[in-house]
C-alpha cells in the first residue's frame, strides 16, 4: 500500500517544481540578455542579464533551503528546519543587494565618462520585451504556489522574478530613449535597475533578520489566540503569551489561569485541549506549550523557596506527633497557593464517627500547622 505524503514532503516536492523551473527560464534569460546586450550595446540590458543570473543563484538557494527546510525536527534542531528557509531568505535579500550595487557602480562610473556610454541597437528593445514577458508569468506562478503552501522564502523568489521584470521594464524605456536620442538614458535606466534590485533586497532582508531574532506574530494572530484559549472550559485567564516565527510557520507559549483546587489530571486536560485548539484553528502554529497556573504569578505572593512534598510531609509529621489520630492519615495533598502550602488531608470516617470529635480535632490540626510560616489552611475529609 503507497503510504500518503505529509504535508512537509508536499510543501517541499512543490518548492522543488518552482524552482526547476526557475531555473530554466532564468538560464535562457541570463544568456539571451547578457549576450543580446552586448552585441547590441546595452548596459542596461547587460545589467539585466546580470540580474537573471542572480536569480539562478538565488534558485540555488531557494533549493537548498527548502530541502533542509522541509526535514522535521531532531535532536539538534527540536523545532524542526524551518530557519533554514529564514536563512536562505536573508541570503537572497543580501544577494539582490550586492548585485544591485555592482550594477550602480558601474552605470554612475560611465555617466561620469561619456566616451564609455554604449549605444544601444533594436536587437536590445526586442530581448528587454521578452524579459518583461517571461518574468511576469514567472512572478505569477511562483507567487500562486507560495501563497498556496505558505513559504516566505517562494514568496521572496517570486519578487525575485517581478523585480527581473520591472527592471527589464526600466531596460526597455532606457533603451528606446538613447536610439531616440538621449545617449544616458541607458545608464540612468541600469541605475533605476539597481535602486530597484536594492528596495527589493532590503524588503527581503529585514523581515528574515526579524524573524532570526524571534520577531513574534502579529497583533491581529495574537489576538485571535487569545480568542481561541479563552474560550476553552477552565481557562479563567491568560497571560505570558509569547510567540516566534519559524519559517512559515510559528511556536507558541502561554501560561493560562485555572481554579487553584483542580487537580493535576483535569489542569493537564485544559492545557492539552489549548494545544489541540491551537493547532487546529490557526494554520501558522506548528508547536504549542502550555504552562499552568493556578493563580496569576504575575501578581501573586510566590512560592519559591518552599518546601517540596518530602520536606513538608516530615514537617507536618513533626508538628502533629502529640495529636492522637493524626497519625491515621490516608492521604495528603498540597496545594502551593499565595506563598503558602495549602494542606488537603483524608482520614477514615470511622474512627471519629461523632461531628463535635472531628470539628475539634480539625481545629487542633490547623492551629498546630499554623504555628508553622509555610504552612496556611488546613482542611480535613472524611470517607
Amino acid at each position: 500500500m503507497v503510504q500518503p505524503l505529509d504535508e512537509k514532503q508536499l510543501r517541499y516536492q512543490a518548492i522543488q517544481r518552482v524552482t526547476v523551473v526557475g531555473v530554466l527560464v532564468n538560464l535562457v534569460l541570463a544568456g539571451s540578455k547578457t549576450s543580446i546586450g552586448f552585441i547590441a550595446q546595452s548596459q542596461s540590458l547587460v545589467a539585466d542579464g546580470i540580474h537573471s543570473l542572480s536569480d539562478l543563484l538565488s534558485d540555488a538557494l531557494v533549493f537548498f533551503a527548502a530541502k533542509h527546510a522541509h526535514q522535521g525536527p531532531d535532536e539538534a534542531h527540536p523545532y524542526g528546519h524551518g530557519r533554514f528557509e529564514t536563512a536562505g531568505t536573508l541570503g537572497l535579500g543580501v544577494l539582490l543587494a550586492l548585485v544591485a550595487i555592482g550594477i550602480t557602480w558601474d552605470a554612475v562610473e560611465r555617466l561620469f565618462s561619456p566616451e564609455a556610454l554604449l549605444q544601444p541597437k533594436p536587437l536590445a528593445l526586442y530581448a528587454a520585451l521578452f524579459s518583461i514577458l517571461a518574468n511576469e508569468a514567472l512572478y505569477h506562478y511562483t507567487a500562486r504556489v507560495a501563497r498556496r503552501i505558505k513559504s516566505d522564502l517562494l514568496q521572496a523568489n517570486a519578487w525575485h522574478h517581478r523585480s527581473d521584470a520591472l527592471s527589464s521594464i526600466v531596460v526597455l524605456v532606457g533603451v528606446a530613449g538613447t536610439m531616440a536620442g538621449l545617449p544616458y538614458l541607458d545608464a540612468i535606466a541600469a541605475i533605476g535597475v539597481g535602486l530597484m534590485i536594492a528596495r527589493i533586497g532590503w524588503d527581503l532582508s529585514w523581515p528574515a533578520f526579524q524573524e532570526l531574532v524571534d520577531e513574534g506574530l502579529d497583533e491581529e494572530r495574537l489576538e485571535r489566540i487569545r480568542e481561541i484559549i479563552g474560550q476553552i472550559g477552565g481557562v479563567q485567564d491568560i497571560h505570558m503569551l509569547r510567540t516566534r516565527r519559524i519559517g512559515g510557520e510559528a511556536t507558541v507559549d502561554v501560561h493560562i489561569l485555572v481554579e487553584p483546587w483542580l487537580s493535576v489530571s483535569e489542569g493537564h486536560m485544559i492545557g492539552q485541549t489549548v494545544i489541540d485548539r491551537l493547532l487546529e484553528e490557526v494554520s501558522e502554529v506548528m508547536d504549542v506549550t502550555v504552562h499552568i497556573d493556578p493563580e496569576d504569578d504575575e501578581i501573586a505572593i510566590p512560592c519559591e523557596g518552599l518546601p517540596l512534598r518530602g520536606d513538608a510531609e516530615k514537617l507536618l509529621e513533626k508538628q502533629w506527633a502529640t495529636i492522637p489520630g493524626a497519625d491515621q492519615r490516608q492521604r495528603v495533598v498540597f496545594h502551593y497557593l499565595e506563598g503558602q502550602i495549602n494542606v488537603d488531608v483524608y482520614f477514615s470516617i470511622d474512627d471519629m464517627p461523632e461531628e463535635g470529635v472531628r470539628r475539634a480535632f480539625h481545629q487542633t490540626l490547623q492551629a498546630q500547622a499554623q504555628q508553622l510560616e509555610e504552612f496556611g489552611t488546613v482542611r480535613v475529609f472524611y470517607g
